[in-house]
Formats: structure tokens, sequence, C-alpha cells
């Protein structure tokens, strides 16, 4: 186990967020986390003290960056809270804790292409089930005294494996309509008629026309990929809930061009907050 203390980190904000569909909580301060190949046990220990149930080299190798660790959230927590936008000042400090995770961009594509026309627990539900039916078996090393493991997981399949998938098979996760998409993304990959990985050092509006040119993939679809998969924190997915924001609290026209840096940070508090009020 260590120990780490962080500020503005909260595990079940960032679970509930809507950016990741693989972090679920076991208990109210404990959640699972698997990324790719790897599973992780947390803990919410306080405020500001978070246990992580890993090696240390495991913390500083892959999850201290998919947490991203590094970012200042602090300065622009207190920036906007000292602002004149009293909807973003409220939104920031009831979400302080939510950080933009570093995502795999293949299954952060795929996750969100899954995510059309469903809510949070059906995405997750269905991910699990893709997971189930064509990620590898892997066996959890971890241990937790307060709490029973599961013996195994499921990683995230691979592009091979969903190009590959029998669409009836692909079907049955109830993707539905997305099936088709979710194979044609997979086959891109495998083709190299896209390379996500490179997008990351491409300038986001770049990064989110390529998105689009995958078979399914829309404008809100490619910023979520952009924003969660890529980590371009510039970028700002409009959903239904984020248009209903700038609707109501911003007469239709939200100010993005004074937040560009960090707008799809700035988006998520917004979505967090209204989600948490409604």
């Amino acid at each position: 186990m260590l120990l780490y203390r962080i500020n503005n980190f909260n595990l079940k904000q960032i679970a509930d967020s809507g950016q990741c569909f693989r972090m679920t909580a076991l208990t109210d301060t404990v959640f699972q986390l698997i990324f790719k190949d790897h599973y992780l046990i947390a803990e919410q220990m306080d405020e500001d003290t978070i246990a992580f149930y890993c090696s240390e080299d495991e913390f500083h190798h892959i999850w201290s960056d998919y947490f991203d660790l590094q970012y200042d959230y602090a300065s622009l927590i207190d920036a906007l809270c000292s602002g004149q936008d009293t909807f973003l000042a409220e939104a920031a400090a009831y979400g302080k804790g939510i950080r933009i995770l570093k995502q795999d961009p293949f299954e952060a594509t795929i996750s969100f292409i899954m995510s059309q026309n469903k809510n949070i627990p059906a995405i997750m539900k269905s991910i699990e089930s893709l997971c189930i039916l064509f990620g590898e078996k892997k066996y959890v090393s971890s241990t937790f005294d307060a709490i029973e493991l599961p013996v195994f997981y499921y990683a995230f399949p691979t592009p091979k494996a969903l190009a590959d998938a029998d669409p009836l098979l692909l079907k049955s996760t109830k993707a539905g309509y997305r099936a088709d998409y979710i194979k044609k993304a997979s086959q891109a990959v495998i083709l190299s008629q896209i390379n996500l990985e490179a997008l990351r050092s491409l300038p986001s509006h770049e990064a989110v026309l390529t998105l689009k040119s995958l078979y399914g993939v829309g404008e809100k679809v490619a910023n979520c990929i952009a924003l969660f998969g890529l980590h371009k924190i510039d970028v700002f997915p409009v959903d239904v809930w984020i248009q209903r924001i700038i609707d109501e609290h911003y007469g239709s026209h939200f100010p993005l061009e004074l937040y560009h840096s960090h707008a799809g940070i700035v988006q998520q508090y917004m979505f967090y907050y209204k989600r948490a009020c409604s």
C-alpha cells in the first residue's frame, strides 16, 4: 500500500464524472479501476490522502500519469472560484476533486462510440460485457483485507479482437447499431487508416477532424475521445447536459475563449455539478 497526500483528488467524483467507465465503487471510499490490462484498488482515506494498493514502480510508471498528478488543478480551481462567473465558481468548488484521466486512445474511442444515446450505468454494463466477451482474462494480484476482491478481471479488448468480432456477438453487449461503428473503428486502427497515438501530437482541431473520419463518430464523440483519450484539455464536448447549462445560464452562448487552454476541465466541473444538482 502506498499513501499519498494529493490536493484536489476525489475518487468518487472522478468515478462519477462520466469520463471513465471501468472505475467502480466497492464501498463509499474504496474503488477498483481497470485500465487496459492493469488493475488497481484505491482508497480515499481522507480529503487529501489516497491509498494505492500497488507497487511503487507500478504507481510511478502507470497510475501517476494516468491520474494526471502533475497538473496544477489547485491554481485553476482558485482562479475559477474567485472569478465573476457564479455558476462556474460553484461548479468548480463542488467538483474540485475531479481530474482528467489520461486514458488509452483506443479504449476511449470504443467507449465513447458505445456511449451514444446511453446513460452512464448502461454504458458501463455494455463495456463490461464487451470486455468479458472479447478481452483477455487476467488474474488479480492486489490484496485488500477489508473487502473480498475478484479473483480475475478482463482487460479491454485489443483492436484486432474487435475488428475480428462476430457482429451478432458484438450486438449482444447491447451495442445495437453501434456494433458496426465499433467494428469499423477497430478495423481502421488495424489497417493503419488512423493512428490514434499519433493524434496526441496534432493540434486539437486537427485531431478532432481526424477522429470524425471514423464511421459513426460525430462532433460530440470526437471531442470526448480527444479530451479523455488524447488528453486534449482545450476541447469542450457539448452533450445535452452542457447544452442545457449553456442555454439556462449563459443565454445560449458560453464564453469559451475565456477558458481556451483548460476548457475540457471546465466542462467536467459543469457537467458533474449539473447532473448532481438535477
